[in-house]
């Protein structure tokens, strides 16, 4: 008992230690198809397994698997590939040693005596199912199975009866042996119907056709899985071309044709503005609109406090209006004043001098002329 505890307290740290997609673990467990647990208890138990097993973890991988693929078939199938390949290696070295052993007899007499090993396999394998049909209650299909058992066992004296004609008598009395395909188990010419029941209902046998039934699942998987993945990467990679291509392509249409590539900017830029312009004109026209609105509103109100006040108010702006046009007139008299004064400021001392000269010039013909004037004024009296 204590070491049973101790056992349990080392897988349970164990299991907390690692996870189940740990390499330590082993993937056959995991998918329940590893051998050390079929065959325990037989004559071929393989022992414990070099890997971690335990329940808990391959519960956590059935949880996890519904949501990731986590390709643990593949190791699963290596697994039991190489156990297979053992197995098949053993019943080879069994048939050359039965071979070697055994009286050579012709191919005709071979052939009889493997239809006779055929016949005991089926009938094996029928009582086998009786079994099993029984122990769940199932007796019309057991009583079923039973009548098969007795034409298979008619047609198996049929063919030991050909079998016993073409041999001679000490001959047929050895015992022929044959090797198991399955199990690599040996079988007996003469077994009776309690031996070859106890092989082909056993748990050997029975274990062995579930390793190889499972094998070839995983290997249907497995082959389904990786097309899909040798897909999956073939469509990456067919985008990932097409990108480039595509990017290609752009990259020389832009080298060949610059201006093209220039008036679609300058079109994208030009819808860019007008897009812009038509906003703001919605937004001015808006304001506009809004505007116009107070405008009337406020000229409403303007002319209702006109009529209001009636005709006091009229006169009063009409003698706002006279002040305002006599003043208006007297500022635009002192504004022109200004700007002669302004103008004759402005003056250059050149222009000063210049009309100074004039005018000393003008004085000095005006006082020339008189004096000619008078001269000639003189001479008419004398």
């Amino acid at each position: 008992m204590p070491g049973i505890l101790h056992k349990w307290k080392q897988g349970d740290t164990t299991r907390q230690r690692i996870k189940f997609s740990d390499d330590r673990v082993c993937k056959s467990h995991l998918l329940n198809c590893c051998p050390h647990d079929v065959l325990s208890g037989t004559r071929m138990d393989l022992g414990e397994c070099l890997k971690v097993h335990d329940l808990a973890l391959r519960a956590d991988y059935e949880i996890a698997s519904k949501e990731q693929d986590f390709f643990f078939e593949l190791d699963a199938m290596d697994h039991l590939q190489s156990f297979i390949a053992d197995c098949d290696r053993r019943t080879e070295v069994a048939k050359k040693r039965l071979a070697e052993t055994q009286e050579e007899i012709s191919a005709e007499v071979a052939a009889k005596a493997e239809r006779v090993h055929e016949l005991n396999e089926e009938i094996g394998k029928l009582l086998a199912k009786v079994e099993q049909l029984g122990a769940e209650g199932n007796v019309e299909e057991s009583q079923k199975v039973m009548d098969e058992v007795e034409k298979a066992r008619a047609k198996k004296r049929e063919a030991e009866e050909v079998y016993r004609n073409s041999m001679p008598a000490s001959s047929f009395q050895q015992q022929k042996l044959r090797v198991c395909e399955v199990c690599s188990a040996y079988l007996g010419l003469h077994d009776n119907d309690r031996r070859l029941a106890d092989h082909f209902g056993g748990k050997l046998h029975l274990g062995f056709i579930e390793i190889r039934e499972k094998l070839e699942e995983l290997k249907r998987v497995v082959a389904e899985k990786q097309e899909k993945r040798n897909q999956e990467r073939l469509k990456r990679r067919e985008e990932r071309e097409r990108e480039e291509r595509e990017k290609l392509r752009r990259s020389r249409s832009h080298s060949k044709n610059p201006k093209r590539s220039r008036s679609r900017e300058h079109r994208r830029h030009r819808s860019r503005s007008m897009s812009r312009e038509r906003k703001r004109r919605t937004r001015s026209k808006s304001r506009e609109k809004r505007h116009r609105h107070r405008s009337r509103s406020s000229s409403r109100s303007r002319s209702r406090s006109h009529q209001r006040s009636g005709h006091s108010s009229r006169d009063r702006s009409r003698e706002r209006s006279r002040r305002r046009s006599s003043k208006e007139r007297f500022r635009d008299q002192d504004l022109a004043s200004r700007d002669r004064d302004r103008n004759s400021r402005d003056r250059s001392p050149r222009d000063r001098d210049r009309k100074d000269k004039k005018r000393s010039y003008e004085s000095a013909n005006g006082r020339s002329e008189d004096r000619r004037s008078s001269e000639e004024r003189e001479a008419g009296e004398i």
